[in-house]
């Protein structure tokens, strides 16, 4: 029998690979309210919905960022808002610049019943009204993120194999909506853990995630993967290169992501803007060919810069923009492997 997911695989294809398209990735634009108020906190300025609405606009006017930026996940509020500058909603403003509008659609995460220190995100009730809705608003595609802590007994199977049920469930509902599914497996860096036992926790979520999309009829072809790179726990003390970076991230992907997966886009999670686009790069640079695209899906890589320049003032917008500019063609050139550091030198 057919699968009904089936019907629109070469849409979402399309859409997948177009955004993993050569020398482009995701700026992540989702930041919840909680998220963003810490964001906007840190700079002095007030989480209010008017400047949280200047501040993405100030990102989605930025000339010439559609050259390494390919598509932009937006947040409920964000999706509903509309650009001052050109009296236009976000979505129409960022497809008018050729740039794919998404959404994030889970509702964040909440502790695991019975499991002490382990998280399951929420935000399946509900969920395919809610696709429908964003799917009209502009939005070609869609996120989720689950967590996975690295403790002395964690993660449980318990706690993995909830969340990979959970992610297959968003992704399934997704495709039969219409939209592609970013799927968001996160191991955090928090804990003192080793790269080693990264690579081991990163694979073995992995794993649960793939045969559980399987067993749900998800379509490879038409999702892609946000994972996090196999880093060291940030207390850890161990120091790594970016070259060691790749080799354990490339080795752990190679072994558990499926070749018809379109593109893997890398969070930055806890990464300093230079270190994310210099691993990225590292990825990028190896001899081998890898079967997916390796792109980016970065959030606070692609802005602390533009944050710290932008302070809410008005006066401040241009110089935050290229600076916005700067980063993500950083990381359009690690997408090919042909970043160095000395780009970072020359930020006129």
């Amino acid at each position: 029998m057919k699968n009904k997911l089936h019907d629109n695989v070469a849409e979402l294809a399309f859409t997948a690979k177009a955004l993993v398209v050569t020398g482009k990735g995701i700026l992540a634009a989702d930041e919840s309210e909680g998220t963003i108020k810490k964001r906007l906190n840190s700079i002095g300025v007030e989480s209010t919905e008017d400047n949280r609405r200047a501040y993405r606009e100030l990102l989605f006017t930025t000339l010439k960022m559609e050259q390494a930026i390919s598509g932009v996940i937006l947040f409920d509020e964000t999706i509903h808002q509309e650009s001052r500058e050109e009296e236009r909603p976000f979505p129409q403003l960022l497809q008018k610049k050729g740039v794919i509008p998404g959404i994030k659609v889970d509702k964040g995460k909440v502790d695991l019943p019975g499991f002490v220190g382990e998280k399951v995100t929420e935000g399946l009730d509900g969920l395919g009204d809610r696709l429908i809705h964003y799917r009209e608003l502009g939005a070609k595609f869609a996120k989720w993120r689950a967590v996975f802590t690295i403790g002395d007994h964690l993660p449980t199977r318990t706690g993995i194999q909830v969340n990979a049920h959970a992610l297959a469930r968003y992704a399934a509902l997704c495709q039969a909506n219409g939209l592609v599914p970013i799927v968001e497996p996160e191991v955090l860096m928090d804990g003192n853990h080793d790269i080693e036992r990264c690579e081991v926790v990163t694979g073995a979520v992995l794993q649960a995630v793939f045969a559980e999309l399987l067993a749900q009829g998800v379509v490879y072809e038409g999702m892609l993967l946000k994972p996090n790179m196999v880093l060291p726990g940030k207390d850890s003390g161990q120091s790594v290169t970016p070259e060691e970076v790749a080799e354990a991230t490339l080795r752990c992907f190679r072994r558990t992501v499926p070749a018809a997966v379109p593109g893997i886009v890398f969070l930055s999670g806890g990464q300093s803007p230079e270190e994310a686009t210099e691993r990225l790069n590292a990825m990028n640079a190896v001899d081998e060919q890898q079967p997916w695209e390796l792109s980016f899906s970065y959030g606070r890589a692609l802005q602390q810069p533009v944050l710290q320049a932008w302070q809410g003032k008005p006066e401040n917008v241009a110089e935050a923009q290229r600076l916005f500019y700067h980063r993500a063609k950083c990381n359009s050139a690690a997408r090919s492997g042909s970043y160095s550091p000395q780009m970072e030198l020359v930020t006129a």
